[in-house]
């Protein structure tokens, strides 16, 4: 072999071997190389020598077999530049012929030989020659004679011998596994991945290490030392004696264990020496490969040779236990320890989720809204769910959509699922904050609302009460009970947490809605509360009644008789929200729906309200139909509403200056914040501030008690961002609500954008969901402009997003860029921003083999 041709290199200590020209295998076993360990002669093709391989020119086989001496058994092995890219399936054995078949059989036996042998046939004609592996099936000896078959069988279908020469047998494969890495279905899937479009292949050619023979204890297997599963630390592989490759995890019935097991045999029992030098080999690479690595071994006459290490595959709780146990081992820094991590990861471990290796049972799939798994009976409305909670029973709601009026029955059910809706449906967005497992948008599903059904694409029809499994993780509705694994907020996973704090310079605060988000938001250590949506405390049902009293009312009078009502129960929410915050800021939104939401819009409803209120039905209905709107998120809501019902902002500003007063009592000085939503005017911020201020001062007046807030503008239409330089005098804060800003932005639903957005995006119409992942060209540069206008009038404004936004990495990374304040988001996303957070600060100091460990 040339020596100064770097395309195709021996891998020694000194070789021009790297991931980016090579690929990560390569350079693996380089270092595994420089560790001293025994590896056995490898030759590394580089990106280029792969390329020309598939384009025809390959590099001179005798020159490339001159590395292994006279009749070489060799195998050959991907080597892409992220392993998880995948790649060919390796190939072993290649040089087997008829006159290595006789030296092997007189030395491991002609049993042995022969199936070697045999092996090899079948797959070169299946991997190389391209042809039908059934024509293997049908071969009924063993030994020589299976050996005879295989061979006339291939002679028949190509019509010429088997070829004996090695050189001929390695390009043919060399030249099959360069084609196969170009070829459409292996381009999707490592594109699926994340893997570039051109991204390249590398090869290595290795000389066997048999794993057969009958001189001492011969076979293969894998070590690592921790649990995929869990990252605890743990002796974990299989193997299995006179074997090659991985053959000892697909033959569980005779593979052994590698330590001592009560379970079965052992190899540190059969070979005590070959398996210390395999644990001390796997301890070394931990500490000087900085990583867990998974080692493929092979035991030849007692000899240990280790063929390949791989980085453990892991899950998300094992993941972080492994970071966590390297940084605390001292073998990596801290701040590399939080980049090991994928933020997103972590809504795993925040959540229960299916056994990834439980049997599944696929009725139909849709949008992964919210993370997490349950299993409960099915229930098609919000009083089923309370009722099934009642007499202990997990359910599933199912519904077309949900609403505001469902929200009671989301508290009592265990997951959620519906027909329609997007990544930032109402379901998917109140799911998130509940920590609620839900998949909206499912498809392969007929939904039967009235009858209380659900039919899926294979005939099977389910009705209320039936038992399913929601994997709101992957988009999955699952027949009957599936096994779970349970959530996993362990130590390793506090002090993951607790370091990220020290990289984090954006504040994180949480979506709470209620005293129970809140105990959430406090349980992860979210900064505050950046958004409390007040109109989810009026759908309890003792409240119901009295909001639409107050909405029947002709008059301001009784609209403040009925609102006097509802003043100590939101006083009594706002009190217990100051208190679990503990001095924390909370920022309160005021009411923000259109009034017909309280409604109901089905005629049992109607008559059911008409006896509640003592009016006559036409009454009523006529009432509620004056209310509907022909666009309702476009029509009276918001500050709109505050301004033409400005009783209902009153109340609310009481209540809060209130439970400011009794929460401070107890505790830290509490500091409301009280965020106007959809605003597109300055007046309008005038107008409200005016009304607060008034409340404020009367509060005061009749408690004696001084306090301060802060009143901000919630920016969820371009006008407000347009207009911030107008806006900002006259408040203190601007939080952006990404997920209105988007939908008036595109002129695009959120709830109905689920059923053609996957198109959209697959037809490069938008590189992402915009309601998944900000938008930084178009409603980012409307947060750019509302954010340089507004600190341009009044420097000291606050700037955040409170759209789901919050807890995605790109979002973050985007308002760190822009000067932001903090961001917020549903309270189990908490840990997710923190990690991507303390991620963006830290990255740009490590070096890219920080992040990556091939």
């Amino acid at each position: 072999m040339p020596h100064h041709d770097p395309h195709v290199t021996l891998i020694s200590e000194t070789a021009p071997v790297a991931t980016s020209t090579h690929g990560g295998r390569a350079k693996c076993l380089q270092r595994l190389v420089r560790l001293s360990l025994p590896v056995p002669q490898t030759v590394a093709l580089s990106f280029k020598a792969v390329n020309d391989i598939a384009e025809g020119r390959l590099p001179p086989m005798a020159d490339l077999l001159d590395p292994f001496g006279e009749n070489p058994l060799l195998c050959v092995r991907p080597s892409s530049e992220d392993p998880d890219w995948g790649g060919p399936s390796a190939v072993l054995n290649i040089g087997m012929n008829d006159a290595t078949h006789a030296r092997l059989s007189a030395k491991i036996g002609a049993e042995a030989a022969s199936a070697l042998y045999k092996s090899f046939v079948r797959t070169y004609s299946v991997h190389v020659e391209r042809l039908d592996p059934d024509m293997f099936e049908d071969l009924s000896a063993s030994g020589p004679e299976a050996l005879a078959e295989a061979l006339r069988a291939y002679r028949e279908e190509t019509e010429e011998d088997f070829p004996q020469d090695a050189g001929v047998q390695l390009a043919a494969v060399l030249k099959s596994m360069a084609r196969a890495w170009r070829g459409t279905t292996a381009r999707l899937l490592r594109q699926a991945k994340g893997a570039p479009a051109d991204a390249g292949l590398g090869l290595v050619v290795q000389e066997m290490a048999l794993g057969l023979g009958n001189e001492g204890e011969c076979g293969s297997g894998v070590m690592q030392l921790v649990s995929s599963t869990t990252g605890q630390p743990r002796i974990t592989g299989r193997y299995l004696s006179q074997s090659q490759h991985r053959e000892a995890l697909r033959e569980d019935s005779r593979s052994l264990y590698l330590a001592r097991d009560k379970r079965g045999p052992s190899l540190e029992e059969l070979a005590p020496e070959a398996y210390a030098k395999l644990a001390e080999y796997c301890e070394l690479m931990r500490y000087r490969l900085r990583e867990e690595m998974q080692t493929e071994f092979t035991i030849e006459n007692g000899n240990v040779h280790v063929l390949d290490a791989l980085r453990v595959q892991r899950s998300s709780r094992a993941a972080v236990r492994i970071a966590v146990a390297l940084a605390e081992d001292g073998v990596i820094p801290r701040d590399e320890a939080l980049c090991r991590v994928d933020p997103r990861a972590l809504n795993e471990m925040l959540h229960r989720q299916v056994d990834p290796a439980a049997p599944r049972d696929v009725l139909g799939t849709g949008i992964a809204a919210s993370p997490g798994a349950a299993t409960g009976r099915l229930v098609f409305s919000a009083a089923a769910a309370q009722a099934a909670k009642a007499r202990g029973e997990a359910s599933i709601l199912v519904r077309r959509e949900t609403g505001p009026e469902d929200i009671r029955g989301m508290h009592a059910a265990v997951a959620v699922m519906t027909e329609r809706g997007g990544i930032t449906s109402h379901a998917a967005v109140i799911g998130r904050g509940l920590g609620l497992p839900c998949v909206v948008s499912c498809s392969g599903l007929g939904f039967d609302m009235k009858q209380e059904r659900l039919k899926a694409a294979d005939g099977r029809v389910l009705k209320a009460g039936d038992i399913v499994t929601v994997d709101g993780t992957n988009g999955a509705i699952l027949a009957g009970e599936t096994p779970l694994i349970e959530a996993a907020r362990d130590d390793a996973f506090q002090a993951m947490m607790s370091w990220a704090w020290d990289y984090c310079d954006i504040g994180i605060r949480a979506n709470a809605d209620t005293p129970a988000d809140a105990e959430v938001a406090r349980r992860f250590d979210a900064q505050g509360i950046g958004l409390c949506r007040t109109e989810h405390m009026f759908f309890d049902p003792g409240r119901l009644t009295v909001m639409r009293e107050m909405i029947f009312a002709d008059a301001p009078a009784d609209r403040r008789t009925a609102l006097d009502r509802l003043l100590p129960m939101q006083r009594a929410d706002f009190t217990e929200l100051f208190r679990i915050m503990q001095g924390k800021p909370v920022c309160i939104r005021l009411f923000d729906p259109p009034l017909h939401e309280f409604l109901p819009a089905d005629r049992a409803g109607l008559r059911e309200l008409a006896e509640a209120l003592s009016l006559p039905l036409s009454d009523v209905t006529r009432r509620v139909e004056s209310l509907s709107e022909y666009n309702p998120m476009l029509g009276m809501r918001g500050v709109r509403l505050g301004i033409t019902v400005p009783e209902i902002y009153e109340m609310q500003a009481r209540a809060i200056f209130e439970a400011t007063i009794e929460a401070s009592r107890e505790g830290d000085p509490v500091v409301p914040e009280i965020m106007i939503p959809l605003v597109s005017a300055k007046r309008e911020v005038e107008m409200v501030k005016t009304r607060v201020d008034a409340v404020a001062a009367a509060v005061r007046n009749e408690t004696g008690k001084n306090f301060t807030y802060r009143l901000g503008v919630m920016v969820e239409t371009p006008r407000a961002a347009l207009r911030a330089g107008e806006i900002a005098p006259h408040a203190a804060f601007l939080s952006f609500g990404t997920n209105d800003l988007t939908q008036m932005t595109y002129g695009l639903s959120r709830d109905d954008a689920g059923k053609f957005m996957s198109a959209y995006v697959k037809q490069g119409v938008f590189p992402e969901d915009p309601f998944h992942t900000l938008d930084t060209d178009g409603v980012g540069e409307l947060l750019m402009i509302g954010a340089e206008r507004g600190r341009a009038a009044r420097p000291d404004l606050i700037l955040s997003i409170c759209g789901e936004h919050g807890g995605n990495a790109e979002s973050i990374a985007f308002c760190r860029d822009a000067g932001f304040d903090y961001v917020s988001c549903s309270p189990f996303r908490v840990p997710v921003a923190r990690l991507a957070a303390a991620q963006l600060r830290i990255r740009p100091t490590l070096p890219p083999r920080a992040f990556k460990t091939s």
